[in-house]
């Protein structure tokens, strides 16, 4: 409906903590029944479901959370790793970001 207008060939990547082969199901069958997805690819090993279509980011994202696994945006979940490392140790002690 009115959902491929907010959205326009959107990729919306997330990290999703799937352990098995029934948690792959359970994300396959929320995003086949999801109106505007138009493709997904599920990565168990990475943990990560990469979804395209007219679709809104946060829309995926609940709709995904839905599952009961912990679902963020891939983004999200990567960045603060890849920043803590060199710029915690200029910037932060390592006991104030280990008690964050």
């Amino acid at each position: 409906m009115f959902v491929s207008e907010l959205g326009s060939d959107e990729t919306v990547e997330l990290k999703v903590a799937m352990s098995c082969q029934g948690c792959v199901g359970a994300v396959k069958r929320v995003l086949g029944k999801m109106e505007g997805v138009e493709t997904f690819d599920i990565d168990l090993e990475k943990q990560k479901v990469t979804v395209k279509g007219n679709v809104q980011p946060e829309a995926v994202l609940q709709t995904v959370s839905k599952t009961g696994k912990a679902t963020s945006y891939w983004e999200a979940a990567e960045a603060p790793a890849a920043a803590e490392a060199p710029a915690a140790a200029e910037s932060k002690p390592a006991e104030t970001v280990a008690a964050a």
